[in-house]
């Protein structure tokens, strides 16, 4: 069966690295509980590329900020549907503060994809 990604890049300031790994463990076990297969939140590493557009380009990472890369699995684009309008509704999802979070909503990029190759 093929799978369905939910992708994100967003830029985060690394002082609020642990408030943001705090978040997206709660935020992880919340869609695990509703059906998502996997959660992953990954930090910029090797960030300083010389190919394409770098992601602290794409996303205007100012000093003292990284990257984030994160997805969430799903079986398929209709169960990600279903398990993300749970999780919308859950009340320590619906309840957060968007201006209380560790990271700039208005420079995340965000979308789902079909996976293509799963190997």
């Amino acid at each position: 069966m093929a799978k369905y990604v939910d992708g994100y890049v967003l830029p985060v300031p690394k002082k609020n690295l642990p408030a943001y790994r705090r978040l997206a463990r709660k935020a992880g076990k919340i869609w695990r509980e509703y059906g998502a297969l996997e959660f992953r939140e990954c930090v910029g590493d090797d960030l300083d590329v010389k190919m394409g557009m770098p992601f602290p380009r794409q996303v205007r990472v100012k000093p003292g900020e990284t990257v984030l890369f994160s997805w969430i699995v799903f079986a398929s684009r209709t169960q990600r549907d279903r398990v993300n309008a749970k999780v919308m509704k859950d009340k320590r999802i619906a309840n957060m503060d968007p201006k209380s979070m560790p990271f700039d909503f208005k420079r995340m990029a965000y979308g789902g994809f079909k996976v293509l190759v799963d190997r």
